[in-house]
Order: structure tokens, then C-alpha cells, then sequence
């Protein structure tokens, strides 16, 4: 593959739209510019109301093997590439969050430090049954803050702490008893059983996907009478929505719902 390759490839199909990490050949690792060109390509679906879905991938032998280190190594005295390529990947993982589509991580082969990071920042991941997670900064004296952040809002403490202090990888069956991954299929089964939750999600109504995800990443930050007292008012306003009362008349009905988006 060529240097001028795109970073990042788009691909819709029926409003799931799949966005593939396109490096193969460094195990489609975070450069500068691949954390831009994802910034970009979140930033275009943000504005496009026909993305139901979103799904993270990565092209060839891995998912994603975190933060290019050469890159790192070859820039390691220039503090302003360093802080703009940790501004850059905080702003890729808080637009996942953000955005009003469920995300899925697709993810074979290995998902280490930002990769980890990557498939904790997402809302659903699904795993082949050989990948491979990590955060192993801390075996090479550049400990995995950053990705911190999203592994310890995914996983238990100690779960949290064993992978970032230990650095070493665990297999997929740990990934799922830890919390960071939702399900396991065999690795020819992946791209069929990602696209199928996909389609499951895309069939909802998107406002009401839009509500329940922002409500939850708010509620996670509140104290637990706040976020009663916010759930509770987003309960109302959603009640009001005609996609609520078509939902609940086709319930009773015995119908599908034939969703609007409002």
C-alpha cells in the first residue's frame, strides 16, 4: 500500500456506516494523520442524518496496535507534536462518545494501548475469538494514560489496573469477563455478526438512539440523585416525541413502528 493511501476508508451501506483504519502495514497504528483523518471523517457524519450505525474497523493483520512509536521516537524532543497528537486521539475518542449513532469496534488481531483505548471508547465492540487487547505502555516507560480514561469507564478497577500496570495481553475471553468487549465470533464469522447487530441497531428509531446514548454518557458523571433527577426529565421530553408515541401505539397495536425521527 502506498504512503498516499487514505488513512481512513468509508463505506455505507443501508445507513451503517463503516470506517476501516487503511495502514496495514503498521498495524494500523494512530500516526498524526490517521487521528486527523478519523477527526475528519467523524466530523462529516456528524452532519449526515442518513448514518444510522457506525462501525470501527481496521484493514489487514490487526485492528489497531495503539500510537505509532516511530513516529513518536522520530518527534520525541518536539513537545508541541506531543500535545497535539494526545489533544488530537482525546478528540477522536470524545467524538465516538458523542456521536448521536451507536459505534461498534469490528475488531480482529490486536487492539493494544490507543487500540485498546479505541474499543473502549466505542459503544458496542465485537471481537474474532483470536484477537488480543493491551495497554503495555508501561512496558516500555511511557505509561497508558490517555487510554486510561476510556478502559477504566469499561472495565472494573482491578481488571483496569491488572491490564495497565501488568501491560500484558489477554485473550478475548478475558476481554469479555472484563467488561471491554460485548461478545466473541469466530474470526469468518466477524464482519457477517458486526453487520447484523448493526442492522438490529439501524432499525430503531434514531431519536430515540440519540437521547438513551447522550443520557447515558451524562448520567455515568452525575452523583446518583442527579442523575435520577436528570434521567427522569429526559424520560419526559422523550415521551413527547411522536417517534415515543408511535412506538408505544405499534406496542399495543401489535405493529412495527414506522419511525420519523422526531
Amino acid at each position: 500500500m502506498t504512503s498516499d493511501a487514505p488513512f481512513v476508508l468509508r463505506a455505507d451501506d443501508e445507513g451503517i456506516c463503516t470506517l476501516t483504519l487503511n495502514r496495514p502495514q503498521s498495524r494500523n497504528s494512530l500516526s498524526l494523520g490517521m487521528l486527523q483523518a478519523m477527526k475528519a471523517q467523524l466530523a462529516e457524519i456528524v452532519a449526515d442524518a442518513s448514518v444510522r450505525v457506525v462501525v470501527i474497523a481496521g484493514s489487514g493483520p490487526a485492528f489497531c496496535a495503539g500510537h505509532d512509536l516511530k513516529e513518536m521516537k522520530a518527534n520525541a524532543g518536539d513537545r508541541d507534536y506531543a500535545r497535539a497528537l494526545f489533544a488530537v486521539c482525546s478528540e477522536v475518542m470524545l467524538a465516538l462518545n458523542r456521536l448521536s449513532q451507536p459505534v461498534i469496534a469490528r475488531v480482529h488481531g490486536i487492539a493494544t494501548a490507543a487500540g485498546a483505548q479505541l474499543v473502549a471508547s466505542a459503544d458496542l465492540a465485537v471481537a474474532a475469538e483470536d484477537s488480543r487487547f493491551a495497554t503495555p505502555g508501561v512496558n516500555i516507560g511511557l505509561f497508558c494514560s490517555t487510554p486510561m480514561v476510556a478502559l477504566s469507564r469499561n472495565v472494573g478497577r482491578k481488571q483496569a489496573m491488572q491490564m495497565l500496570l501488568g501491560g500484558e495481553l489477554i485473550d478475548a475471553a478475558t476481554a469479555l469477563r472484563f467488561g471491554l468487549i460485548n461478545e466473541i465470533v469466530p474470526a469468518a464469522e466477524l464482519e457477517t455478526r458486526t453487520a447484523t447487530l448493526g442492522r438490529q441497531l439501524a432499525a430503531k428509531s434514531p431519536l430515540t438512539l440519540k437521547i438513551g446514548k447522550e443520557a447515558f454518557y451524562r448520567q455515568l458523571e452525575m452523583p446518583i440523585a442527579e442523575a435520577y433527577a436528570y434521567t427522569a426529565e429526559v424520560m419526559a421530553q422523550n415521551l413527547a416525541a411522536l417517534d415515543a408515541q408511535e412506538g408505544i401505539g405499534a406496542f399495543l397495536e401489535k405493529r412495527p413502528p414506522t419511525w420519523c425521527g422526531r
